[in-house]
């Protein structure tokens, strides 16, 4: 799958997929990725961080469109990303089914 495509949209590619991608290939790399991917976005600023917030969104609305076609890969999208999101910017633009448990 090409996540980079879907991360930067068509737009800029920030380094920050670079930490991002691992973790969705691999679901069992996202714990130890959390925190670099946290301190990387944290040093982000103005259109970086809003456009990294939509790569996450992107991840998301891709995981949604195509949750029929494989399901396990579909849940372990939209688990990193929201995941992601929760603990960058502290809520999920998109509030619809999670994967998440509260």
């Amino acid at each position: 799958m090409d996540y980079l495509r879907i991360l930067s949209g068509g737009g800029d590619i920030l380094d920050i997929y670079q930490l991002l991608i691992p973790s969705l290939e691999t679901i069992e790399l996202l714990p130890q990725s959390i925190e670099p991917i946290y301190l990387k976005a944290i040093g982000l600023e103005g259109q970086d961080l809003d456009h990294f917030r939509f790569a996450l969104v992107r991840l998301q609305v891709y995981a949604d469109i195509h949750r029929y076609e494989d399901s396990d890969e579909m849940q372990r999208i939209k688990y990193v990303s929201q995941t992601l999101e929760k603990i960058i910017f502290g809520n999920l633009m998109l509030e619809t089914e999670s994967y998440i448990t509260d």
